[in-house]
């Protein structure tokens, strides 16, 4: 295996997942609320593509910190977005003024007072572990094929996708839609370059296939799919579909494994009962990943 392309693929991996935890924190709202704007402790978003893109921890925070220590003052660590303890209120509270230097730094002022349901990780931290990891099996099992490119710029965000909707139950449509037509149009560029192993129109029809079989399910119980669900069926049937008709059926059942599995060990672990609802898209994900990856293998 090439050390070179896998190397490549760690650290695109690595650079990408490093944005996710704040594009998600961003995104983790109700369906009722405006994404968010402000970091827990009020600091308006500012950087490339209207804020959406950088560090994992809020800067302005880190710079109390770093002034507090400087004086010899105590302040905690700044607030890393996705692992506050604190829901966010709404958004338009007044905010306390930024601190003057020298003057001690309290802890960010959380929105709210009450706490989110625990979660089994930091989104912070494990995101960009999980990104590299998925970039560096994608590597390994597709080589210097055109779709490794593809597969390497749907990546990041479909880990955003199930971090967003491990916090908040939601696939926000800014994400599942604009990540459709990406996978039509980049395993369509793929399909024009010499030494691809798949197919550009089974891809298609995979995910017509999957789409379709998802929005029945919608059809038949809205309380136990969602639509959101639906519309991330579209970009994982086209993914699975592009290596044959054996890998969308992997794929697609993979997922339903994963996610039963998880909820049958809640309800073993007495956290859940038989009637709880779970988010689908992490298992969908894992489930296309898991196709994807024997596709490659076998192609």
């Amino acid at each position: 295996m090439d050390l070179v392309l896998l190397a490549v693929a760690a650290v695109w991996g690595g650079a990408t997942g490093l944005l996710i935890p704040r594009a998600a924190y961003r995104f983790a709202v109700e369906p009722e609320e405006p994404w968010r704007t402000a970091c827990p402790a009020g600091h308006a978003f500012t950087g490339p593509f209207g804020g959406w893109w950088g560090p994992a921890r809020c800067t302005p925070c880190a710079s109390r910190v770093q002034t507090s220590v400087r004086y010899g003052d105590e302040a905690e660590a700044p607030v890393a977005y996705g692992e506050e303890t604190e829901a966010p209120a709404p958004q338009g509270e007044e905010t306390e003024a930024p601190v003057p230097h020298g003057d001690k730094a309290d802890a960010p002022a959380p929105y709210g007072d009450q706490p989110p349901a625990p979660l089994p990780y930091a989104p912070g931290t494990l995101a960009p572990l999980v990104t590299v990891l998925a970039c560096l099996a994608l590597a390994a099992a597709t080589g210097p094929r055109p779709e490794l490119a593809a597969w390497l710029l749907l990546a990041p965000p479909a880990v955003l996708l199930a971090t967003v909707d491990r916090r908040v139950h939601r696939l926000p449509d800014p994400l599942t839609l604009p990540l459709a037509v990406a996978a039509v149009l980049l395993l369509g560029g793929a399909a024009l370059l010499p030494g691809h192993a798949g197919s550009w129109t089974s891809g298609l029809l995979g995910g017509l296939v999957l789409g379709g079989f998802y929005l029945l399910l919608f059809l038949i119980n809205p309380n136990g799919m969602g639509f959101g669900d639906v519309k991330l069926a579209l970009t994982l049937g086209v993914a699975l579909g592009w290596y044959g008709w054996e890998v969308l059926f992997l794929g697609g059942f993979a997922g339903f494994l994963f996610g039963a599995a998880y909820g049958l060990g809640l309800v073993l672990l007495r956290r859940a009962g038989r009637k709880t609802g779970i988010p689908f898209g992490p298992f969908m994900i894992a489930g296309a990943l898991t196709g994807v990856l024997l596709g490659a293998l076998a192609a």
